[in-house]
């Protein structure tokens, strides 16, 4: 198993259900999935577009094109539903990343892109500015710090000089258990007629506020996260290997473990931070990948970043389409990720 996952000559994919399988066949359908979701989520909605339409309307700052649209249409395509839709493929696609990240790193099935703590000390900074001051862009930004900052407290609550997976581990229950009795504490001092509610559909997780202002200042991290953990591919499949054989191939494991955690701490800060709580998304996508692109890093983030992006948009599709009332993307994920991880469970494809 170690020589498959290092070896760098092969062509196909070496293990999980496309075995066999040209990695050029498998990479082009990874491309061409978030785009199909893409141009098919663009379309949909309480006022549907044709395609043509559509695809005409995302040309025209660039090509001149007769108007055959309404100012109406216009707006909704460019100013609701485009940073809607790149929101909802950024925040899968790096939620499935981290997660898939934290599995190998820490050699735990059950990680995610919340092992650490970011999701409680995002919900709880987005708590704390709906308290003080309900407004998107702040609201967004008090997440974003309070994500980071928790993950920064599990680096200095990991016990004395232990740097091992396992210490992240306990760190991160610890520090979640803290920021969680935190927002118990927010929820009780806020006032019920307003905040409360907003408290708790936040923590639920959704898209709805998302606008161009809020995609634009993240999207510079979530694009450079993503470069940094294509670039550690092949170190992410010697760390995970274990400690000792990842240094008997030279890899400096404590060092390169706080940096992979780091950057996926960012990109999962950030995600929360314009869509709240979403769980299982971390969890669920990269067993599901595994299973049919097999354990290799280099193939798996990849695929990863394509399935995560697509069964977001897929998700939001269903939140704001099955009913008049948009259903929050947390209950969804987990109506959806509960069955099919009992289902993996019961096939033995739980695994790191």
């Amino acid at each position: 198993m170690k020589n498959d996952r290092i070896d760098k000559n092969s062509q196909t994919v070496t293990a999980g259900l496309l075995k066999g399988t040209p990695w050029s066949i498998v990479a082009v359908c990874l491309v061409v999935l978030p785009l199909v979701c893409f141009f098919v989520s663009i379309c949909l909605g309480q006022y549907s577009l044709p395609l043509d339409k559509v695809l005409r309307i995302l040309l025209s700052p660039v090509v001149t094109l007769e108007e055959n649209w309404k100012p109406v249409e216009y707006k909704l395509v460019w100013l609701i539903r485009l940073p809607r839709l790149v929101a909802a493929m950024f925040v899968g696609g790096s939620l499935a990343l981290a997660g898939a990240c934290f599995q190998g790193l820490f050699r735990n099935p059950l990680a995610d892109a919340y092992t650490l703590g970011v999701s409680n000390g995002a919900g709880f900074g987005a708590a704390l500015g709906i308290l003080l001051y309900n407004k998107p862009l702040f609201v967004q930004l008090m997440a974003l710090i309070f994500g980071l900052l928790a993950v920064a407290l599990t680096f200095f609550v990991r016990s004395g000089t232990d740097r091992s997976g396992v210490s992240f581990v306990l760190g991160g229950v610890i520090v979640g258990a803290f920021f969680s009795a935190l927002i118990s504490l927010i929820k009780f001092v806020a006032d019920t007629e307003d905040q409360l509610p907003a408290i708790v559909y936040w923590l639920m997780g959704s898209l709805a506020a998302v606008n161009r202002d809020s995609l634009l200042w993240t999207l510079p991290f979530f694009i450079l996260s993503i470069i940094l953990l294509m670039c550690y591919r092949w170190r992410l499949n010697l760390m995970s290997l274990g400690d000792e054989e990842a240094m008997s191939f030279g890899v400096n494991i404590h060092r390169d473990r706080e940096i992979v955690i780091i950057i996926s701490t960012i990109m999962t800060a950030c995600a929360v931070s314009i869509s709240g709580i979403i769980g299982w998304v971390g969890l669920l996508i990269p067993h599901l990948v595994r299973s049919l692109v097999g354990a290799d890093y280099r193939r798996l983030l990849p695929a990863c970043l394509s399935v995560g992006a697509s069964y977001m948009v897929i998700i939001d599709n269903i939140c704001r389409l099955i009913s008049e009332e948009e259903i929050p993307l947390g209950i969804v994920t987990a109506l959806v990720g509960t069955p099919v991880f009992i289902y993996f469970m019961k096939r033995d494809k739980v695994r790191w």
